[in-house]
């Protein structure tokens, strides 16, 4: 069971519970004081708003043009569970003047469906398909809190942190791929006051699980699959290779990084200067690596002579690098959960893993658009980063300007009057010491 504190709880009265809302939203917005009623939940996420200097005035924008939207949203992996969804939720959302709506990863809307008077004050309010709803760009609301915090969410009221949205009340639950664990998008049914109960946030959870289950069905045969490696933005990779899924360890993470990154193969040599800061380390000490690789993947594990993948490999990294070389930069962000392998100190993995970043942060700055802007420097590896937040500010309507460059101001004063040749802090994450 998730936690209690995403639903409503049972009985409440909305009249009252209204009101005691927008005192407590009205108190946050003015001295950053959670007071009153406010569940754990959404005292998080109005702090994550404050940190992200959000107005509680912020307003959607739309940032994929129709044409856009309709070739995007025929890739997505939820187009797929469309049908299902309008099954399951359609006549609901009809009957009780609601709306359907589908969010991809970042928060932007996909599809939104359902009562058409619902459907016109929906518009006004900028719930429309192809704006951004990211809890980065809007505060907290469900579809944007559901796929930043991977979990099901219902919002009520003033617990938005816009006030715009005030009058509607939403639950929304994350989709995730079923073969990898990642997270696709979220479900979200939208409304007024007749969705404050917790039925709501049951029935959609149930509504996410079972588009989980016709993905697997939907899934291609595992056999014949290429095997893929995803390695952004946590310590452990997942391999799925012969219809399994598999947890490596830290080493193994590693070796099967540089494998993916160098499919031609690397010798013995090549392969122990990439992973090992102690130059003196042993080969016996690789091979027995290797070893303990081949008794967890069977007939999947790295050949030898050179050290390559036995089968091709279809990392998530090199997609993104694709991507990113290919121009297509805001695709190619849906796929930067974070950086390669955080933790590892491995000098191969380092300096790959820094010549992603680079080429993320580069494209991203090169773009100026203020929604890839937000999410990079909303993320521990853009949020002390000068550079990215100039660009922001400058992307920004004047309005917005003034926190970015506060954060700019503050970030030249933390680094001093010299920062790095390219302007910014590295990020926190773990590196090996230079010689």
């Amino acid at each position: 069971m998730g936690d209690p504190s995403v639903a409503l709880p049972g009985g409440a009265d909305p009249a009252a519970r209204t009101r005691e809302l927008r005192r407590a939203h009205a108190a946050f917005t003015r001295d950053g004081r959670v007071e009153g009623p406010v569940r754990a939940v959404i005292a998080r996420s109005w702090r994550r708003c404050a940190r992200a200097r959000l107005s509680p005035e912020c307003a959607p924008r739309v940032d994929l043009a129709e044409a856009e939207l309709r070739a995007y949203r025929e890739e997505h992996p939820l187009a797929r569970v469309m049908p299902l969804f309008r099954d399951l939720v359609g006549a609901f959302a009809a009957h009780g003047a609601h709306l359907l709506a589908v969010c991809d990863a970042r928060g932007s809307l996909l599809w939104v469906e359902g009562e058409p008077g619902t459907l016109r004050r929906a518009e006004g309010l900028g719930f429309v398909p192809g704006a951004r709803w990211a809890e980065t760009e809007m505060g907290t609301n469900a579809p944007g809190t559901a796929v930043a915090t991977g979990r099901p969410v219902q919002v009520f009221g003033a617990e938005h942190f816009s006030r715009r949205v005030h009058p509607w009340t939403c639950a929304a639950a994350p989709v995730r791929d079923p073969r990898t664990g990642r997270v696709l998008g979220a479900v979200d049914i939208t409304g007024g006051d007749g969705l404050a109960h917790p039925q709501s946030l049951a029935f959609v959870q149930a509504v996410a699980r079972a588009a989980e289950d016709r993905l697997t069905l939907l899934a291609p045969d595992p056999p014949t699959a290429r095997d893929t490696l995803a390695a952004l933005g946590q310590d452990e990779a997942l391999l799925v290779t012969a219809g399994r899924t598999v947890r490596l360890g830290r080493r193994h993470s590693e070796i099967m990084a540089l494998l993916a990154h160098h499919p031609e193969g690397l010798s013995g040599e090549e392969l122990a200067i990439a992973l090992y800061e102690d130059e003196s380390v042993s080969p016996v000490t690789l091979r027995a690596e290797i070893s303990r690789l081949r008794a967890l993947l069977g007939p999947s594990a790295p050949l030898s002579r050179p050290y390559r993948t036995a089968a091709p490999l279809d990392a998530d990294f090199t997609a993104l690098t694709r991507q990113l070389a290919a121009g297509a930069v805001s695709a190619a962000l849906h796929r930067y959960p974070g950086p390669l392998l955080p933790a590892s100190t491995a000098p191969g993995i380092v300096r790959l893993r820094r010549r992603i970043e680079d080429q993320a942060r580069a494209a991203v700055i090169a773009r100026a658009d203020a929604g890839l802007l937000t999410d990079w420097v909303c993320g521990p590896w853009g949020a002390d980063d000068p550079e990215a937040w100039r660009a922001l500010a400058a992307a920004l309507p004047p309005e917005r300007r003034p926190a970015a460059l506060a954060r700019v101001r503050a970030l030249d004063r933390e680094l001093g009057a010299r920062p790095d040749a390219r302007g910014r802090r590295r990020a926190t994450y773990p590196q090996p010491a230079r010689s």
